[in-house]
């Protein structure tokens, strides 16, 4: 049966997305997996994700979760087994107990900090200790990429498939930010994985100590049949987008984002970015008692960065119009 944080872990994350097949199949791949890990007597189960972003991750429980986005990304099914296997890994490895841990230190340390220190010390203090459990982050994303290309070459799938599959995010990475009209946020120390191109060589120079390029399986026909007929992009259910339009067939309404803005669809909200993000514009529903004011509404921190002040007031009342003339094409 299944459990109620499973439910609710589900419905957060878009629902959950019917593919028997595809479900078999990666089962079968989990099956193998775990019997090459240094753990063979634990059993994975996997819930395939309705939401077209790229994601998975696992639980000390033994669920595995995958987007549909990243089923599409997978060229074989090597690829798709390095992507399980990392998840796995930091199942393996401990990672969440470790991070948490860590966590907790760091915490404790700018909290002695504080009480202390003066305030620009502490500040210092915080800086340090935040970027260590960035670079103990990174450390275990290293780690699960070793043990991941490790346990597919064990399990008998193409060691190589990992390094494939991490080319083919960095390049659906750069895509997407090229469309939103940002950087790629590679190379950035605050980000929670280290940059793509260092995860590949890596992973590479893991593969070669198992093998020369060519050996194990990588099932790519195999694969293809099994995700022919899945979804890919957004579903049609929350909304479809085309160019700056935006319609919702289920709600009866249509949207069409000002000039120069990119819009994207997530589980929470439509947003839509312009200027490299400089603007950004943001399509969601909240309940509210009626008798809120319209401005007080959208500044009550639905809409996060708007202060009550004189210099943000036309900003407000921009938004506010824009609420009106949403809520006037909807009736």
């Amino acid at each position: 049966p299944k459990s109620n944080e499973h439910r609710q872990l589900v419905a957060m994350m878009g629902g959950e997305y019917r593919a028997p097949g595809a479900e078999r199949y990666i089962n079968g791949v989990l099956a193998k997996l775990a019997g090459a890990t240094d753990l063979p007597g634990e059993a994975y189960k996997v819930t395939i994700l309705n939401s077209p972003s790229v994601n998975a991750f696992a639980l000390p429980s033994g669920n595995v979760y995958v987007t549909r986005g990243l089923l599409a990304l997978a060229n074989d099914t090597a690829e798709i087994a390095g992507a399980m296997a990392h998840e796995i890994a930091h199942v393996t490895a401990r990672h969440a107990t470790q991070r948490a841990e860590r966590e907790k230190t760091s915490e404790l340390i700018s909290r002695v900090s504080r009480t202390f220190q003066t305030t620009q010390r502490s500040e210092q203090v915080s800086e340090v200790s935040k970027r260590t459990l960035q670079s103990f982050t990174h450390a275990q994303e290293f780690e699960a990429d070793r043990i991941g290309v490790q346990t597919i070459g064990r399990a008998g799938f193409d060691p190589y498939g990992a390094s494939r599959f991490l080319e083919s995010l960095g390049r659906s990475t750069a895509l997407r930010a090229a469309m939103l009209g940002q950087r790629a946020a590679e190379g950035d120390i605050a980000s929670s994985h280290p940059t793509t191109p260092e995860r590949i060589k890596r992973a590479i120079a893991t593969a070669r100590q198992i093998g020369a390029p060519g050996i194990g399986d990588a099932a790519r026909d195999a694969w293809l049949s099994v995700i022919d007929g899945i979804e890919f992009g957004d579903d049609p259910a929350e909304g479809v987008i085309h160019g700056r339009r935006y319609s919702q067939a289920r709600l009866g309404y249509e949207f069409t984002a000002p000039e120069g803005f990119v819009l994207e669809n997530t589980q929470q909200a439509l947003l839509g970015l312009a200027g490299g993000g400089s603007e950004a514009l943001r399509l969601d529903n909240v309940r509210v008692p009626a008798a809120t004011p319209l401005e007080g509404y959208i500044a009550s921190g639905w809409v996060e960065g708007l202060q009550r002040s004189e210099e943000h007031t036309s900003e407000l009342q921009s938004l506010a119009y824009l609420v009106c003339r949403l809520l006037l094409e909807k009736k």
